[in-house]
């Protein structure tokens, strides 16, 4: 028999047959290891322990101190065994897919009446017998014919659609947990009391259109989340349940942000409250950028379908797009247009218009662009998910030598505004070469070189996820921690010497030739919408005082005082504050209670002691106290705080 060689973590290297699975290399190994084993990595892949090896390969063997590897398995046995409880109880129901997601999986069904939380409660408790009864798991490689057959016979047409879906020449691969079995890639466990019984929660059911077309049939989606023991568990239900009193939706009715409506799907209707906090926002981006460099310019919102097409999006990204077609005067046809998706194809043209040189570069050119994207209606979620919003976009058309020093300014730019907004905790992704892509070998080292010296040269290490670039660049993101451990991708800095190519950018370089720039795509917010949701949720609506729509309420006690409240509300007005008078017939209690509710971070009493003194009574937003200032001394404070971080 044919043999191979097998190179340990440590270095070391063991000869074994050739077809020897990783179980057995595991108990040639030790046997305490073979017991520990759930699953190992064979040449970077997460490999099953049954699965045999035919090559010379690198291996080390996972055990449940693996927490990526662990929680994989957990969370995909889960989804099976989550299945299987399903068709257990209810026999007659269809099923389909169930991948791992973040914290846990989801499993899509078929079935005629809804899942109702009474339904969930029974599932898990068959899920845990099934754990209990510890049935082991096994794979095998079917031929074609054979699974078209099991499937069709058994009536599962969802996964007859699956397996003619696979191509021809890939493995079909069936595993059984216990007597049921699922079509699946693995790996799993190697029986179902591996999964910890007491760290998994199904959490809610929501629909969702097969394979995600809304011409496909309306599907139960059954969510779950799972860790690797009872107290990480109890944990992620605890950010759960901050996350909900967190969440943006409920705070904008209670602050008077924004809603929603039917008639205008993923877009946004901003109330003053809101707009207040939009346009803060904007103007302190505003201020950023130009003490940055930047130039901002305005491009169109409709854009023929022509410069879609020459730069590669109506190919690539159609189905996205809005459509809009005119009757032109004196055109045999309709003209097709679309609202833009993105601003960078209008930033190249205002960048071709007049001859550039080398000595004009780096030309940084912002945007506030206002975009439209379709969003299918079940992925759109309060402000977060959108169809309309406005990128805080930008473009740095420049030399490839220039790449890493912009990389570098554009780093350290937006650390500056992360901070400001009160994020001090993030990480910086960095995604090199995918195996299909354009462009030398050489110009892939130098822009990956670049982005890497960047961030390191900026004080912010990256995590590298080989493969994930774009098929022309390699990309940088910027990850949020919010303030309940909750990770947000949001800035993003992506090179890119393909649409200058395609929309015939050049510049003259110092030898007297043309010369293509490159494109370096960024942004720091994303969009206004999803960030401004970000950050309510991570202040839970406390929101820092500069930023705060309303900073101070001047609430009367009695309408003897309404005069002095008048002048309060005027004196802080002037100094720059966003002040507003409460003047109505309601008890001073009733005031506070319905202004802290609103999450005003300042509320003013006064009464007839404060208007002879010429005083103010003082409630912080959080606090119990109140304290007693003069007039003059919360108006100085009130308009310091009130001033954003890049004017103090």
């Amino acid at each position: 028999m044919a043999q191979i060689s097998l190179t340990f973590p440590d270095g070391n290297i063991r000869v074994f047959d050739a077809g020897v699975t990783p179980a057995q290399v595991a108990q040639a190994i030790a046997p305490s290891l073979a017991k520990a084993a759930i699953s190992a990595m064979v040449d970077g892949q997460h490999w099953d322990l049954q699965w045999p090896i035919h090559g010379d390969a690198r291996i080390s063997i996972n055990t449940m101190k693996d927490d990526g590897p662990a929680l994989e398995l957990i969370r995909h046995d889960l989804a099976h065994i989550m299945a299987r409880a399903v068709q257990e109880i209810w026999p007659d129901v269809k099923v389909t897919i169930g991948p791992v997601r973040d914290y846990g999986w989801f499993y899509d069904f078929d079935r005629a009446e809804p899942f109702t939380p009474d339904d969930l409660g029974q599932i898990e408790a068959k899920m845990k017998q099934i754990i209990n009864a510890r049935d082991p798991v096994r794979t095998e490689i079917w031929a074609r014919a054979d699974a078209l057959a099991y499937y069709e016979s058994r009536g599962e047409p969802y996964k007859v659609e699956l397996v003619h879906k696979i191509p021809e020449d890939q493995d079909l691969r069936m595993y059984w947990h216990g007597d049921w079995q699922d079509l699946c890639r693995g790996p799993h466990f190697q029986h179902t009391g591996q999964v910890p019984a007491d760290a998994f929660k199904l959490t809610h059911v929501a629909g969702a259109y097969w394979l995600g077309d809304s011409t496909r049939p309306m599907l139960q989606r059954i969510y779950g989340v799972a860790f690797k023991n009872r107290d990480d568990l109890k944990a992620h239900m605890t950010m759960l349940e901050e996350a909900a009193k967190r969440d943006h939706r409920k705070l904008g009715r209670e602050m008077g942000l924004f809603h929603m409506q039917e008639e205008a799907p993923g877009q946004v209707f901003w109330h003053p409250n809101g707009w207040t906090i939009y346009t803060t926002l904007q103007d302190y981006m505003r201020r950023q950028q130009r003490r940055d460099g930047y130039v901002e310019v305005n491009t169109p919102q409709v854009v023929n379908r022509k410069l879609w097409e020459a730069s590669g999006h109506w190919e690539n990204y159609r189905e996205n797009m809005f459509i809009v077609e005119v009757d032109e005067e004196g055109a045999r046809e309709k003209v097709v247009n679309a609202l833009k998706p993105m601003n960078c194809p209008c930033h190249v043209q205002i960048f071709n218009v007049g001859l550039k040189s080398y000595r004009d570069l780096p030309i940084r050119m912002a945007e506030f662009g206002s975009c439209a994207r379709y969003e299918p209606s079940g992925a759109l979620h309060g402000i977060m998910r959108v169809r309309g919003f406005t990128q805080d976009d930008a473009h740095i058309f420049c030399t490839l030598d220039q790449v890493e020093a912009e990389s570098k300014k554009f780093i350290e730019f937006l650390a500056k505004i992360y901070s400001d907004l009160g994020f001090d905790k993030w990480r910086v992704k960095l995604s090199t070469r995918p195996e299909k892509r354009v462009g030398s070998d050489e110009i892939w080292d130098k822009m990956e070189a670049a982005l890497a010296n960047a961030c390191m040269a900026a004080g912010y290490p990256y995590e590298l996820f080989p493969g994930e670039g774009a098929f022309y660049a390699p990309k940088l993101e910027f990850v949020l921690t919010d303030a309940i451990g909750r990770d947000w991708q949001c800035g993003t800095l992506q090179l890119d010497p393909n649409l200058p190519e395609r929309l015939d950018a050049s510049y003259i370089g110092e030898d007297g030739a043309k010369h293509r720039p490159f494109m370096l795509h960024r942004a720091c917010l994303g969009s206004f919408e999803r960030f401004i949701g970000i950050l309510i949720e991570n202040h839970a609506g406390k929101l820092p005082f500069w930023l705060a729509p309303r900073q101070v309420v001047v609430a009367s006690i009695v309408s003897d005082a309404d005069p002095f409240v008048e002048e309060v509300v005027t004196a802080l007005t002037l100094a720059g504050v966003r002040a507003e008078a409460d003047m109505r017939n309601e008890k001073i209690n009733y005031k506070v209670r319905e202004h802290s509710v609103g999450k005003v971070p300042v509320i003013l009493a006064i009464g007839m002691k404060e208007v002879e003194e010429r005083t103010v009574s003082v409630r912080r937003l959080g606090e119990t106290r109140t304290e007693t200032m003069s007039l003059d001394a919360i108006v100085q404070e009130m308009a310091a705080a009130a001033l954003p971080p890049d004017m103090r």
